[in-house]
């Protein structure tokens, strides 16, 4: 499972990589989404890396982004009553590592599929380089768990 965040804005977006971003739901900067690791999925990345970037996350950072994050119909917060009310978990810990196994989606559930976030505390490190030059964009594996901690 893959988090990918929109670092970049809509100004001079090419049509086609504007479409990706639609399709990825990444209409904003600071927005998240889940991801599955997928052919059909990793292409839509490579074709947009140049405004996102992305990587694995596992079962423990995802369960704190829902909830701090994540949202419910009418705005409200998701928390480990509404997860068991709405769901076969108990707690948002339980959906998060199902989450990470493909076992269930956000949508099953009632969760809206973006995660709003806050700018990144001490910023990007530069948003017009990908990873390999010093920048922000593009593919980043592990790392993108700290960038995640610091938008939370």
């Amino acid at each position: 499972m893959f988090l990918v965040i929109r670092v970049r804005g809509t100004t001079g977006v090419i049509q086609k990589v504007a479409d990706t971003l639609h399709m990825l739901r990444l209409n904003r900067i600071n927005h998240a989404v889940l991801v599955e690791e997928n052919p059909s999925f990793e292409g839509m990345l490579q074709k947009s890396k140049d405004y996102i970037t992305w990587g694995e996350i596992d079962a423990e950072l995802l369960a704190d982004i829902i909830a701090k994050r994540g949202r419910i119909e009418g705005n409200n917060k998701v928390t480990d009553e509404f997860v068991a009310e709405n769901s076969d978990y108990n707690n948002i810990a339980e959906l998060a590592e199902a989450l990470i196994n493909s076992e269930v989606k956000l949508a099953d559930v009632g969760i809206k599929p973006v995660f709003r976030l806050h700018p990144p505390r001490k910023g990007y490190e530069d948003i017009r380089l990908s990873i390999n030059e010093g920048g922000s964009l593009g593919y980043r594996g592990e790392e993108i768990k700290d960038l995640a901690k610091r938008m939370l």
